[in-house]
């Protein structure tokens, strides 16, 4: 339900986007539909929770901002520039975690359902940096060779199954490893 939620306003990106007769003030519109959803999402939660959550204030400030220039200046190569700084700055959070408190950022979010070497823990959270940065340069490719309209399906559909697929297999590998760390050596 959560990832649900957290994908909530790209949908509504999407959707917006082919409200407008001109396409060509669909990202307009889009933007601005984006915008007002994260401020929801964030209040929601705040409301719900009692607190932050940090990733969706930085996706919310990020979004402010090039939103904001997009809407400003009427041009949409800000937007498009989001998604990129949203998963490149989720990349060094996770790089971050593994010199910032006793457990990396893969290992507070999954160690209380699952068991792993350390190992496990550090190779997890490097690979989903590592995701996390091709994901921001894929997003550049498509966002600026390609058409907008392209780049608006691929922001939805491609990336969304991208993280589909990766979560996935970095479940079949974490569970490969699950238990692990209480085998006994006689």
């Amino acid at each position: 339900m959560k990832v649900l939620l957290d994908f909530l306003p790209v949908l509504l990106f999407f959707i917006a986007y082919y409200i407008p007769a001109d396409r060509s003030q669909g990202i307009y519109l889009a933007t601005a539909v984006a915008i007002g959803a994260s401020l929801a999402q964030v209040s929601w939660h705040r409301l719900r929770h009692g607190r932050f959550e940090k990733m969706q204030l930085v996706t919310l400030a990020l979004l402010i901002v090039l939103g904001g220039a997009t809407l400003l200046l009427h041009d949409a190569r800000y937007i498009k520039w989001k998604p990129t700084a949203v998963y490149w700055a989720f990349a060094l959070v996770f790089l971050g975690s593994e010199f910032i408190g006793g457990k990396n950022l893969a290992r507070r979010m999954m160690e209380g359902a699952i068991t792993a070497p350390a190992v496990v823990w550090r190779r997890l959270n490097l690979s989903w940096a590592l995701f996390f940065v091709f994901l921001g340069g894929l997003n550049l490719f498509v966002a600026f060779n390609f058409a907008e309209e392209t780049w608006v399906k691929f922001k939805l559909f491609g990336i969304l199954g991208l993280i589909l697929v990766f979560a996935v297999a970095q479940s079949f590998y974490l569970a490969r490893h699950a238990g692990e760390v209480h085998k006994t050596t006689p």
